[in-house]
């Protein structure tokens, strides 16, 4: 089966190796010069790992991150901790890290290039045609042909548009910004959350404890671009968080560059597939970052596809197959992300004394609770044979 993968992104990789471990000729056109990925942290849960381990890339991945031991929820204005999620209390098969967008990139496209993955850069898809036969076309005039084209290209997906025509999504009128530092602060190998009215800051250690990813969402009507890669001034993020306690002021009087972009809400795709065009990740359904589960469904996503392409040589059945096994799914995570902001933005004082004193109660009466509520979420198995 000949296989053609637009985007050279985690999802994208992650497919391409495992279709080619299972016999396929498969080329990813990146519109890059390399493959890299700017940008910071992500959180990679049991199931994501899951991922990584059957496509034999958990070594190389372990060396590169960081082992999580837990999720630590804030106050805002003196970083008291309000509850603990202990992560080192999951199933022995379980584990959870950080890592560098950046390195996951890396030893993905190492190992989809083992696998014997032909990987084109500067390739900027224009159009995707069935006319004869399958085949995209890039701005360079270049055309390749293939029995499946794979569309992991993101929110602004060529393949999204081919299959859906145009769509239109919304401002959820919040911004994000986000930056790495180095951890001189010493933060132990944790998700440290603080929690304030209209706002939250998320960090966490990447690289060895060496670098501080910091993620932090304001709620506001005015209008940002939708992107990771625009530039902002540090001082905006400072005032943002201004009444914020010491140690989230530590944090950012350390960042130097600052990236900021919208955060809009598009539907997951009620259709993720033609008759040989697949959407995989972001291209078939964004979410918002509020539960850290955008590159552990990608990676779902991809050895979900690669099995059902693996598993039928019918590919219209195929790709069918594939929407069915996942779009439940998915929906119920990106729901659940959708939902998660207000707990965390809290305005109202006397709710928010509420909720957090709700929170500590059930931390220290029972510890465990408040991470068996995403066994769903971590226990689910895309390797195990259905």
């Amino acid at each position: 089966m000949k296989i053609c993968v637009i985007g050279g992104g985690i999802g994208g990789l992650a497919f391409a190796r495992a279709a080619a471990l299972n016999g396929a000729d498969v080329t990813v056109l990146e519109q890059a010069d390399a493959i890299k990925e700017v940008g910071a942290g992500l959180q990679i849960s049991p199931n994501g790992i899951r991922v990584i381990e059957a496509l034999g890339l958990k070594d190389e991945f372990t060396k590169n991150s960081v082992k999580g031991q837990g999720v630590s929820l804030r106050n805002y204005a003196d970083a008291r901790e309000v509850a603990y999620l202990d992560l080192t209390t999951l199933s022995d098969d379980q584990e959870y890290h950080f890592v560098h967008r950046a390195d996951l990139v890396e030893v993905l496209a190492k190992g989809a290039r083992d696998a014997g993955v032909t990987i084109r850069l500067l390739q900027k898809v224009s159009e995707i045609s069935d006319a004869g036969s399958p085949h995209v076309v890039t701005q360079s005039g270049d055309t390749f042909h293939a029995d499946v084209i794979v569309g992991a290209d993101g929110v602004h997906s060529v393949a999204r548009k081919k299959i859906l025509g145009q769509t239109s999504p919304f401002f959820t009128h919040q911004v994000c910004w986000r930056a790495t530092i180095p951890n001189d602060l010493h933060f132990p190998a944790q998700v440290r959350l603080y929690m304030g009215p209209k706002r939250h800051l998320v960090c966490y250690p990447l690289r060895g404890g060496e670098l501080l990813n910091i993620v932090a969402v304001q709620e506001r009507h005015a209008w940002a671009d939708e992107g990771w890669h625009h530039e902002d001034d540090p001082k905006n993020l400072e005032a943002a968080f201004a009444d914020f306690g010491n140690e989230v002021h530590a944090l950012l009087e350390r960042v130097e560059q600052v990236s900021l972009w919208g955060l809009f809400r598009h539907e997951v795709a009620p259709r993720w597939h033609n008759d040989y065009t697949a959407l995989l990740g972001d291209a078939a359904h964004p979410t918002l970052p509020f539960l850290a589960q955008g590159a552990n469904m990608a990676l779902e996503d991809g050895w979900v596809l690669a099995k059902s392409l693996g598993e039928n040589s019918n590919v219209a059945e195929a790709l069918s197959q594939y929407q069915s096994k996942r779009i439940d799914r998915v929906r119920k995570v990106i729901d659940t992300a959708s939902g998660n902001a207000w707990k965390y933005h809290l305005s109202f004082p006397p709710l928010r004394w509420l909720a957090h004193t709700g929170l500590r109660i059930v931390s220290q009466v029972s510890p465990s609770k408040l991470v068996r509520q995403f066994d769903w979420i971590y226990g689910h198995d895309v390797i195990k044979p259905d």
